[in-house]
């Protein structure tokens, strides 16, 4: 068997709403209604899906959702200093960052922020993708 790449992950968290505003308005990822319900958010990130949850939600799910868990890393093709600018612009405070990272397609600049749920976000910038 060999897999091929990632389809979606899931987050679980306190407020879909609230998280539904911080990746839609901060993040510029678009929220798939169709895919969505009262409990699950599906929002699309390049050829991959984020799909945002609430840890009572009825349906298979991870044994032990936990809201604040996740550490995940989405890549930026924005320049850096106007993401570091967007984001004060929105009142979202860098964690760490700029810092030299290595990633999945090699060495990578990384930003870390904090999403309202207090999961570790991080933006990654690949120099020549």
């Amino acid at each position: 068997m060999k897999m091929r790449r990632i389809d979606h992950v899931v987050l679980t968290v306190s407020d879909l709403e609230r998280a539904r505003r911080f990746y839609h308005e901060v993040f510029d990822l678009p929220v798939l209604d169709q895919q969505s319900s009262a409990d699950c958010l599906t929002l699309r990130c390049g050829h991959q899906l984020i799909r945002l949850q609430k840890a009572d939600r009825s349906a298979l799910k991870a044994a032990a959702p936990t809201v604040g868990s996740a550490d995940l890393c989405l890549v930026c093709r924005d320049q850096l200093e106007d993401v570091i600018h967007h984001f004060k612009s929105y009142f979202v405070d860098l964690v760490a960052g700029p810092v030299a990272k290595q990633g999945a397609e090699g060495a990578m600049t990384s930003l870390y922020v904090r999403d309202p749920d207090q999961n570790l976000i991080e933006i990654a910038f690949y120099k020549d993708k």
